[in-house]
């Protein structure tokens, strides 16, 4: 695999040259600091520049047009990396050598349509096209609460920290969306084109001259952008007395997340020890607290742990029917407290190794997690794949107990099921 970067000033492409996959896979990233009021409109604006263009004005003709691109696949999605939201436009079209000659290129071109020619009149994107995302964006977040165990996590992280971006809704806000005209996306458009860092990546058996000489072709951007994001959030201080919130739900499971916070790891304690850490205390069936809540004491239908380094938390969810919040609270705490005692077992930690050993392995035959892998070197300074595999690999069990004895409850939120089911567990 051949890597090569390029810096334009105004944005950088960043080439993969391999040849295990039949496709190219194109990703354009533009990436700002977030704002909670930005949220809403941008989660509308990315819908609709994926919903039509000026040349292809209809959802039913951009359709078209990637079938005769051999069913070229296309788009879109916002995610919270830390303190910045990033958007990502990605393209997946299968090598000219098993289509046509220059099909990429068609590709390519249909790509750049989509992201510099939007369907606008009148300086706004067609307020018909606005209200047709615009009820889509609706029914989606009056249903939020359908996803239970989504909706719990939501209000979990509020309750944590309602002023950090670690509790914004990235599906967006109802009280913003209703105020959003076609003039407010077009403007909002233009500014995301023209200030936001961009990267591009593209993955295949490429030419790299003839895709470099392509993108820059299409890629006018002139605005030179040297901003060094600081994705970390800040450290927030533990509660000297843990926060229990409770919330009824319509439901038959009640849905617990407890939010630890990591505070005071360094770069390795966060990159490393802290998912070895998780994986042990809830990341299967060989986890802690598998074996004890679910199977030893049949208290919960699911439990898992997984961290946030970004966010310095590390979150414990599960399901259980609400008679059993007391018991599972307290065999949760236990087994925090007994891995901070060292009651870590070689062989839980020897397991734990061997997970990431496959989803190193996984990740590697995967065009998209490989991209993910090089944006993660650009934008995180995070490590190749074989310096993670070593890294993961050497640590230790006394790096685990230090980390686990960074580990601290914080809050604790219950969405709490008025059915019951005492059945299926």
């Amino acid at each position: 695999m051949e890597y090569t970067k390029k810096d334009l000033g105004s944005y950088n492409i960043h080439l993969i040259k391999t040849n295990k996959f039949k496709t190219v896979t194109v990703k354009v990233i533009f990436r700002r600091k977030i704002k909670k009021e930005e949220i809403t409109i941008r989660n509308l604006l990315t819908s609709l520049m994926v919903f039509s263009t000026k040349n292809y004005d209809s959802k039913r003709k951009l359709t078209i047009k990637a079938q005769d691109l051999y069913s070229v696949g296309i788009g879109s999605n916002n995610g919270r990396v830390g303190n910045y939201i990033n958007t990502t436009f990605t393209l997946s079209s299968l090598n000219d050598k098993y289509t046509e000659k220059n099909n990429l290129n068609n590709a390519i071109d249909f790509l750049c349509e989509i992201l510099f020619n939007p369907d606008i009149e009148n300086d706004a994107f067609k307020e018909s096209n606005v209200e047709i995302a615009k009820t889509k964006a609706r029914s989606n977040l009056l249903s939020i609460k359908e996803d239970s165990s989504g909706y719990s996590l939501i209000r979990c992280l509020e309750e944590y920290d309602n002023k950090s971006p670690i509790s914004y809704r990235m599906s967006g806000y109802l009280e913003d969306l209703e105020s959003i005209t076609g003039k407010d996306l077009y403007s909002y458009y233009k500014e995301m084109i023209n200030k936001d860092l961009v990267d591009i990546f593209v993955l295949g058996d490429i030419n790299e001259a003839e895709v470099l000489q392509k993108i820059k072709s299409h890629f006018k951007l002139r605005i030179l952008k040297k901003e060094k994001p600081i994705y970390q959030l800040t450290e927030k201080k533990t509660r000297s007395k843990k926060l229990f919130v409770k919330e009824s739900f319509n439901a038959k499971q009640t849905k617990v997340n407890i939010v630890c916070t990591c505070n005071g790891l360094n770069y390795h304690e966060r990159t490393y020890v802290l998912p070895l850490y998780s994986v042990i205390l809830g990341g299967g069936t060989d986890s802690k607290l598998f074996k004890e809540v679910r199977e030893k004491h049949s208290l919960c239908y699911s439990i898992f742990a997984y961290p946030n380094r970004l966010d310095n938390v590390l979150i414990v969810q599960t399901g259980i029917d609400k008679e059993n919040f007391k018991k599972t609270h307290e065999l949760i705490e236990k087994n925090i407290s007994d891995m901070k005692k060292g009651k870590i077992k070689e062989k839980e930690i020897e397991i734990a190794k061997q997970y990431f050993e496959t989803s190193f392995d996984e990740a590697e035959e995967d065009p998209n997690s490989i991209i993910d892998i090089y944006a993660s070197i650009e934008f995180l300074k995070s490590d190749d794949l074989e310096t993670r595999r070593q890294k993961t690999n050497s640590v230790t069990k006394n790096e685990l107990v230090k980390v686990a004895k960074k580990i601290k409850i914080d809050t604790i939120f219950s969405l709490e099921g008025e059915q019951n089911e005492k059945e299926g567990i």
